[in-house]
C-alpha cells in the first residue's frame, strides 16, 4: 500500500520504517526539516534499537522517503497515519492542537484532490481520549473535505503499543493490534497494513480503541506504583520484597490473570477490606507513604456510592435488592457491599425489600448474625420470601446476584427500573431498553 505517516517522532519514525520494511511505499511527513533531511539521508531522527539500520535499508531501496509537503504526501498515498504528539496542558488536560492542525491540512488537500477518485483513509495513531476522533477530528475532516466520514473518507483509530527502547521489536511482535473503525472499509484498510504480523486483531468501535490505550497505560502505572509501595512496606518490615513478588507473580489463577479485572460492584468480605486496612496501618506506623494502597478502600466506597446515586436519580422510592451476601452461593454477610448498600438506602428512607435465597434471618448464626444485627437491625422486616414479592413491590430493582431464579424473572421493557450491579449475562441487549442502567458499563 501507499502510506503517508505524519509526525516523525518515536511512533511515526518507527511505524514508517517498519511499514516500509514490510513492502509498503511510505512517505514520512514532518514540519521539522532536520528530521526530513535525516530520513532522506538514511539516518534515524530518534535513538532506538535497530531503527538506524532499518531506516538506512528502506531508504536505500526507495521504500521510504520524507517530505515537509503535506500535499505531496497525501497525493502520493491512499492511507495516512497521524502520529503527532498529544502532550499534557499545564492543567493536565490533553493538548489536541497538533492533531487538529494535521487534520485540517489533510482535509484541505483531500478536498482539492477529491475529483481524482479513490477513497483516502485517515488513521489516527496518536493517543487521544475517547470522543476526540468522532467529536473533534471527524467534523474537521468533513468540514474541509465537504463529504461524509465513513462514506467519502475512511477514518480509523489505531493506537500503538510500542515501548521506547524496544519499539521496533514491539512493532513486529505486537501484544495485540487494535483498530477502531468508523466503517468496515476503513477497518479493512488498516488491517491490510499489518497483514502478516502476529497477535490478535481487535476491530472495535472508535471510542473503544481510544480508551484501550488509556486502560493499558493506567494499569501499567498502577502496577509499577503497587509494586513500589509494597516494596517500601516490605523493606520497613524487614521482608525481602523481591522474594514476596516472586511468589506473587507465580500465581496465574488470581494475580497475573483476568481475575478481578471486569467492571462490577464493590468488593467486600472478611479478607480484602480487613487486610488492606491492616497493611495501610502497618505502613503508617513505619512512616511509609502508600497513597495507592491507602486509597483502595475509599475508591471502593465511592464505587458503592455510585449505586446509591443511580437509585436517587430515578426519583423513585420503592426499591428492591436482589442479593445480600458478599459472595454468591454463601450466606456470609461480613463486610458485604450489598449489606452496606442496603444500609445506605434504608438510611435515606427508601422503602426497601431484599431477596437472597441463601440468607434467612432464622438461620444466621455467630459472627454473621451479630454483624447484621449491628449494621442492619431491621433486616427481618426487609427480607422477602420470593423474587416475585420484590418485583411486585419495587419501582427500581438493584441486581447484585446471578441467581438463575432472579435472572429468569427480571422483566424486559415495561416494569421497574433495573440497576445492574454485576453486568447481567444479557446486559448488551438490555442496554438498548428503557429502564436499564449499568453501574459502570
Amino acid at each position: 500500500m501507499r502510506v503517508s505517516v505524519f509526525g516523525l517522532g518515536y511512533v511515526g519514525c518507527v511505524s514508517a520504517a517498519c511499514l516500509a520494511s514490510m513492502g509498503h511505499e511510505v512517505i514520512g511527513v514532518d514540519v521539522n526539516q532536520v528530521k526530513v533531511d535525516l530520513v532522506n539521508d538514511g539516518k534515524a531522527p530518534v535513538v532506538e534499537e535497530r531503527i538506524g539500520e532499518l531506516i538506512a535499508e528502506v531508504v536505500r531501496t526507495g521504500a521510504l522517503r520524507a517530505t515537509g509537503d503535506v500535499r505531496e504526501a497525501i497525493m502520493g498515498s491512499e492511507v495516512s497515519l497521524v502520529c503527532v504528539g498529544t502532550p499534557s496542558e499545564p492543567n493536565g488536560s490533553l493538548c489536541t492542537t497538533y492533531l487538529e492542525r494535521v487534520t485540517e491540512q489533510i482535509g484541505a488537500v483531500l478536498a482539492e484532490g477529491a475529483e481524482q477518485g479513490g477513497r483516502h483513509t485517515v488513521v489516527f495513531r496518536s493517543t487521544m481520549l475517547p470522543g476526540t476522533c468522532l467529536n473533534l477530528l471527524v467534523p474537521i475532516l468533513e468540514k474541509y473535505v465537504g463529504g461524509t466520514a465513513g462514506v467519502d473518507i475512511g477514518v480509523a483509530v489505531n493506537p500503538e503499543f510500542l515501548r521506547e527502547g524496544t519499539s521496533v521489536r514491539d512493532f513486529f511482535d505486537p501484544p495485540k493490534t487494535v483498530i477502531g473503525e468508523l466503517d468496515p472499509a476503513s477497518g479493512d484498510a488498516v488491517t491490510a497494513l499489518y497483514d502478516g504480523l502476529p497477535g490478535e486483531v481487535f476491530r472495535v468501535p472508535v471510542p473503544t480503541a481510544e480508551a484501550i490505550k488509556y486502560a493499558d497505560n493506567a494499569f501499567h502505572g498502577l502496577k509499577i506504583g503497587f509494586a513500589n509501595e509494597l516494596g517500601a512496606v516490605c523493606q520497613a518490615l524487614g521482608v525481602d520484597s523481591h522474594q514476596v513478588m516472586d511468589v506473587f507473580l507465580a500465581d496465574h489463577k488470581l494475580n497475573i490473570s483476568p481475575a478481578y479485572l471486569r467492571p462490577g460492584f464493590a468488593f467486600g468480605g472478611s479478607c480484602l477490606p480487613k487486610d488492606l486496612r491492616s497493611l495501610v496501618h502497618a505502613a503508617q506506623r513505619a512512616d511509609v507513604s502508600v497513597p495507592i494502597l491507602a486509597h483502595v478502600l475509599p475508591s471502593n466506597s465511592d464505587h458503592l456510592q455510585r449505586a446509591v446515586e443511580l437509585v436517587e436519580r430515578t426519583g423513585k422510592r420503592r426499591a428492591g435488592l436482589f442479593g445480600l451476601s458478599f459472595k454468591p452461593g454463601t450466606d456470609d454477610l461480613r463486610e458485604s457491599p450489598l449489606v452496606e448498600l442496603a444500609e445506605r438506602l434504608f438510611g435515606k428512607g427508601y422503602d426497601l425489600k431484599i431477596y437472597d435465597a441463601n440468607v434467612s434471618l432464622s438461620r444466621l448464626l455467630g459472627a454473621n448474625r451479630e454483624y447484621i444485627e449491628t449494621r442492619l437491625p431491621h433486616l427481618a422486616q426487609l427480607l422477602a420470601d420470593s423474587v416475585d414479592e420484590v418485583l411486585e413491590h419495587a419501582e427500581v430493582c438493584l441486581v447484585g446476584t446471578r441467581d438463575p431464579a432472579v435472572l429468569s424473572a427480571l422483566p424486559h421493557g415495561d416494569g421497574p427500573v433495573i440497576i445492574d450491579l454485576i453486568h447481567l449475562p444479557d446486559a448488551a441487549a438490555r442496554r438498548t431498553e428503557p429502564g436499564y442502567v449499568g453501574l459502570a458499563w
